[in-house]
């Protein structure tokens, strides 16, 4: 099981962070720093095959945080999860190693592809003790930059990434109205996108009789 560090000012980032890790079987989180000073200090302590780091944040970067883990000769590596899309950022990131790149809100399954870029670079090197083009091929084309996703006319992937991060924190049932207020979208938007997740099999629905009116859908993410 590979172990990881989640470096995050924003405490409801991090618990979600957290959440889409710890869903995956491969990795444990070993720890928490709130900037970019206290993952050094843990890092000096403990060794940590993966960061989660975000770019932004009091006291040090993400990006002077990595100089330092090559310059000290660190043996991790690292995710960027950060609200930074500016291309000077992500130059700076990608020439320092990152294993992948993702801005916020991200949805659960583009994380869970970040985590597995990393587990085929791990697997590819420890197979093959002379690496062949095809090893290479294989790291190269899995550390490149994804093509995205192709969703229906009208779904938007940050919106819809919006929506499912208000469901993962949820501790059940969600109408639609509440999901609404939660993302700051219009109840028909909701609708729309929620629609749309039921028919792709990432949430469960449920019929809501006892509104005293008119029954309401209810909605909850399906368990992974």
């Amino acid at each position: 099981m590979y172990s990881v560090l989640i470096v995050e000012d924003d405490p409801m980032v991090a618990m979600i962070n957290e959440q889409y890790v710890t869903r995956n079987g491969n990795f444990t989180v070993v720890g928490h720093c709130r900037n970019g000073q206290e993952a050094l200090d843990f890092l000096d302590k403990q060794v940590v095959d993966l960061l989660i780091l975000d770019v932004y944040m009091p006291y040090m970067n993400g990006v002077e945080v990595l100089h330092r883990i090559r310059d000290r000769h660190i043996q991790t590596e690292a995710i960027m999860v950060t609200a930074a899309n500016d291309t000077v950022t992500l130059d700076d990131t990608m020439h320092l190693g990152v294993i992948d790149y993702l801005v916020k809100p991200f949805a659960f399954d583009r994380f869970q592809i970040a985590l597995e870029k990393y587990c085929n670079k791990v697997r590819t090197l420890k197979n093959a003790q002379v690496l062949d083009q095809h090893n290479i091929d294989s790291i190269i084309s899995n550390l490149g930059t994804s093509k995205e996703k192709q969703y229906p006319k009208g779904i938007q992937e940050k919106t819809l990434a919006l929506i499912l991060n208000n469901l993962d924190t949820a501790t059940g049932w969600l109408d639609g109205d509440t999901i609404a207020k939660n993302a700051r979208l219009s109840s028909v938007t909701v609708r729309r996108y929620m629609n749309y997740l039921v028919e792709s099999g990432s949430v469960l629905e449920n019929i809501n009789y006892d509104t005293g009116g008119r029954p309401s859908m209810l909605y909850k993410k399906k368990d992974h």
